[in-house]
C-alpha cells in the first residue's frame, strides 16, 4: 500500500520474515497525531487497531482496558482522540511491553497508560481479586484458531495472529474486571462472527451491536466491530457499517474521517455511553 493512500506513514517491510522481530520502524497513525514504533519483521499494526480505538465511547474520566496491548496502537490512538481517558494495557510479550512504554513516552501519554506485562487471564484475574475495575474494554485479539492456522515463522506475528487461548477464554478474561453495564469493543474477522457473539454471551455480555467493515461497496465484510455490555440483556443488532474504500482503492470520506482525522465510530441506536455505578 502506498504511503499516500495509507493511514500509516513510514517504512513498511511487507512480509519479510528475514527481518528480526526486534528491529523497529517509526510510523505515524491518525494523520501524524500518533508516533508508533513497532517491529519491522514481527506483527505490524494496520487499520484494525485504529478502527477499534475509534469505536470506544466511554465517558469522560473513564479507565479503559486494552487487552492485548502489543506496541500500543489501540491505546495510543484512543489517548490521542480522548485526552480525558486513562488506559490500562495488558500484554504478554516483554519486548512489546517495552515498546509500548517507549511509545507512551514518545507521545506524551506515559502518565495515562499503565502497562501490565503478563498473560491476559492471569492479569485480569489479579485485577478482579484486588477489586480493580475498568469502565470499558477494547481488544484486537488473535484472529486465527490454532488448529486452522498456517502459522508465520515470525514469533511476533505468530503470537499476534494465532490464538494461544480460545476466543471464548479471551473474551471471558476481558470481561472479568469490567464494571457492570460497561462496554467491551472487539474487532475481529467477519467469518468468526458466530464465535464472537457466542463468546460475548457466554461471558455475560449482551445488547450486542455488530458493525460490518466493508472493503468496498457491494463486497462482503472481512472485519466486524462488536460492542457488548456486561450484565445487560437485549437482542443483537446489525448496524449500517462502514465502507472503507472507493472503487479506485482510495479511502472513502467516512473512512478518512476515522483513520486520518480521529473521528469516532458511533453505535447508532445504542444506549451510549452507559451509566456506570459510583
Amino acid at each position: 500500500m502506498s504511503v499516500s493512500n495509507s493511514p500509516m506513514t513510514g517504512q513498511s517491510p511487507g512480509d519479510d520474515t528475514a527481518v528480526a522481530d526486534t528491529a523497529t520502524s517509526e510510523d505515524r497513525l491518525l494523520g501524524g497525531r500518533v508516533i508508533l514504533r513497532q517491529p519491522r519483521g514481527g506483527y505490524r499494526a494496520a487499520i484494525d487497531p485504529v478502527l477499534a480505538a475509534a469505536a470506544v465511547d466511554a465517558r469522560a474520566g473513564a479507565t479503559v482496558l486494552d487487552a492485548g496491548l502489543g506496541a500500543g496502537a489501540i491505546a495510543l490512538c484512543l489517548l490521542a482522540r480522548r485526552p480525558d481517558l486513562r488506559v490500562v494495557g495488558i500484554e504478554a510479550d516483554a519486548d512489546a511491553c517495552t515498546l509500548a512504554r517507549a511509545n507512551a513516552a514518545a507521545n506524551g501519554v506515559a502518565e495515562r497508560l499503565a502497562v501490565r506485562c503478563g498473560l491476559l487471564a492471569a492479569e485480569t484475574a489479579a485485577m478482579a481479586a484486588a477489586g480493580e475495575t475498568v469502565d470499558a474494554v477494547v481488544t484486537n485479539p488473535p484472529y486465527l484458531e490454532a488448529r486452522r492456522a498456517d502459522a508465520s515463522p515470525s514469533p511476533g506475528r505468530r503470537r499476534a495472529n494465532v490464538e494461544a487461548m480460545p476466543l471464548a477464554g479471551w473474551i471471558a478474561a476481558c470481561a472479568r474486571p469490567l464494571r457492570p453495564k460497561g462496554a467491551l469493543v472487539i474487532v475481529h474477522r467477519a467469518d468468526r462472527l458466530d464465535d464472537a457473539i457466542a463468546a460475548l454471551r457466554g461471558a455475560g455480555l449482551g445488547e450486542i451491536a455488530v458493525l460490518p467493515l466493508w472493503p468496498k461497496a457491494d463486497t462482503e465484510a472481512r472485519r466486524v466491530l462488536l460492542r457488548a455490555r456486561k450484565g445487560v440483556a437485549g437482542a443483537a443488532r446489525l448496524l449500517p457499517g462502514l465502507v472503507l474504500h472507493e472503487a479506485d482503492g482510495r479511502y472513502t470520506a467516512a473512512a478518512e474521517a476515522v483513520l486520518r482525522h480521529a473521528a469516532a465510530i458511533g453505535w447508532k441506536g445504542s444506549t451510549s455511553p452507559p451509566d456506570f455505578p459510583t
